[in-house]
């Protein structure tokens, strides 16, 4: 997002309390972006990639932790992604992928976030042929991260992005459950990459949803566009959340301050978050 002079009505700013707000690492410490974090009272969804984990030290995550924890504000985390493969057949590529995890470990006990969000990243294009394989070396990895996570005051979400179907996920789920885990559905994510309807993701893997990333896009590419200005239905999403107790952590991830108010505002009149609509 890009800091500029945007006004908030009274009942997006309601809104606001209820839900995170994806902000990376490296923005947060500029401090014109703690300026429009702290004026809103925003909560952020903290993204902690390879270039924060290197770049900053525990001192610096723990100077942001301290000004979030001051102000009240509820934090998640979003872990290291690009290029790593928690289930890949070549040991060398996991060790990379742990590695990074225990590098956001670090980081995580100090922000003391509720949920740590981790992308799944099976991609049926290119693990298929060692689908097995691949999704034991995921479980593997899964098993270990989760309670090092829980440890720490938080829960792990593995989020969408690749997957064309539910089941990919659900085949980790499964294996894990009972125990520190959950699932992030990604509706953006959902709409572009899988070819099976928002309404069966929503009902295969209910019982493990308990955060959502919520963004549009026109089914073409992961846009992350205001919501409402695509083409996605988020009809099913309304449904489940008015069935659904507790109320998943849900995420806004817009690109720039203008789009999560468009966001805000299509979220007013539609009944999505109508679940806050009297607290």
């Amino acid at each position: 997002m890009d800091p500029d002079n945007q006004i908030f009505s009274q009942s997006q700013k309601q809104l606001i309390r209820h839900i995170q707000v994806n902000l990376p690492f490296s923005m947060f410490v500029d401090p014109a972006w703690q300026d429009v974090v702290f004026s809103l009272g925003l909560n952020p969804e903290i993204g902690l990639d390879a270039e924060a984990l290197d770049r900053f030290g525990k001192a610096d995550f723990l100077k942001m932790a301290e000004k979030l924890h001051a102000r009240g504000l509820s934090v998640t985390v979003h872990g290291p992604f690009l290029d790593l493969s928690p289930g890949s057949p070549d040991a060398a590529i996991r060790e990379v992928t742990w590695r990074r995890f225990r590098q956001m470990i670090a980081a995580i006990e100090v922000f003391q976030p509720k949920h740590v969000v981790c992308h799944a990243a099976y991609d049926t294009s290119r693990y298929e042929f060692c689908r097995e394989q691949w999704t034991a070396n995921s479980v593997e990895t899964w098993q270990w991260l989760a309670p090092a996570v829980n440890a720490r005051g938080a829960r792990l979400m593995l989020e969408n992005v690749y997957e064309r179907s539910p089941d990919d996920l659900l085949e980790v789920f499964q294996s894990i459950h009972p125990g520190p885990i959950g699932c992030c559905l990604d509706i953006g994510h959902q709409a572009v990459f899988s070819p099976t309807p928002l309404s069966e993701w929503i009902g295969r893997l209910a019982p493990f949803i308990e955060h959502l990333h919520i963004h549009d896009n026109h089914g073409d590419h992961d846009a992350h566009l205001p919501v409402g200005s695509g083409s996605i239905d988020f009809n099913p999403v309304a449904d489940f959340l008015a069935a659904r107790t507790p109320i998943p952590v849900i995420t806004l991830e817009p690109h720039c301050l203008a789009d999560f108010q468009a966001s805000l505002a299509y979220l007013e009149r539609h009944p999505i978050l109508s679940i806050f609509s009297n607290t």
